[in-house]
């Protein structure tokens, strides 16, 4: 796929996707949708990618959806193309667009960081929420403003965010639909640190590169989905019994053996495994829709 609301490129087995219409404050779009559908696919592939950084190109990261289409821009009879377009539920209804993109983005097998540059607000911070770590620019601003626009929160924040946030904060922020900014998000545990805006994306680089550099792809795609997995595990039994598969599994595989070894003779890890086809099937999995 070609894309034009985005761009993607990857360095130092380091992927950077930047949501790219700065003129529309990087605004979402059916098109945006597919594309970030298409390049988070293209990741999981790519066994030379070992973590993610998503950000915005000009002034915000992205200001919602685009809004251009008036009232009628939430209205599944007239404008499809804002939902998941013939993608439906089991019962006819079209799926959120943005829903489509967060759960895609939740079973992304690496590590991804939001670097926030500036505006998110609506699904430009809903679809954040299944990235691992969220950092921000002192400048950035953010919003769940969908009670103001006589909608609902969307992006299935409604189990993202209680759980990142807790159910008081999580429904200070949806009910008021207000505006807020860094520090506040930092008090409310929305994003781990706030950076002056030249130090944002070096932050989020070295952050990404420390997992690129250090660590198995396969291991860390395996407590990518049991930490996720694990929050709606009903006991900590329940984790435990996942815990001890992977244990077993992966204890016995090349990758353990190499973490070992190299640690023992004080030298830099070569981890042989490869995420695209050596993922134990002990692996905690969620539905592909």
């Amino acid at each position: 796929m070609t894309y034009t609301e985005i761009e993607y490129e990857v360095q130092d087995r380091v992927a950077t996707v930047t949501l790219n219409r700065p003129d529309r404050m990087n605004a979402y779009t059916f098109t945006m949708r597919n594309e970030m559908l298409d390049v988070f696919d293209r990741i999981d592939a790519d066994d030379e990618v070992r973590a993610v950084v998503v950000t915005g190109a000009g002034r915000a990261f992205c200001a919602g959806a685009d809004l251009e289409g008036g009232g009628d821009t939430f209205n599944k009879d007239k404008r499809q193309d804002m939902f998941g377009g013939d993608d439906l539920l089991e019962d006819g209804t079209p799926r959120d667009g943005g829903g489509t993109v967060a759960l895609r983005i939740a079973r992304c097998l690496k590590p991804v960081i939001a670097a926030f540059n500036g505006a998110a607000v609506g699904v430009g911070v809903t679809m954040t929420l299944p990235m691992d770590v969220r950092l921000a620019s002192d400048k950035a601003g953010f919003g769940f403003v969908f009670a103001r626009r006589g909608i609902v929160s969307e992006a299935a924040s409604s189990w993202f965010l209680p759980r990142l946030v807790g159910i008081s904060q999580a429904m200070e922020w949806a009910a008021t639909g207000r505006v807020f900014d860094a520090r506040e998000a930092l008090a409310g545990r929305l994003v781990s640190r706030v950076y002056a805006p030249d130090e944002l994306l070096p932050a989020a680089y070295e952050l990404a590169r420390e997992i690129a550099d250090n660590t198995s792809g396969v291991s860390v795609a395996a407590i990518r989905r049991l930490m996720w997995s694990g929050l709606s595990s009903s006991t900590p039994w329940d984790a435990h019994v996942a815990d001890s598969r992977l244990m077993a599994a992966l204890g016995a595989a090349p990758d353990a053996a190499e973490g070992v070894t190299s640690f023992l003779e004080k030298r830099p890890a070569v981890f042989p495994m490869r995420v695209s086809t050596d993922l134990p099937a002990e692996v905690p999995d969620w539905p592909l829709r």
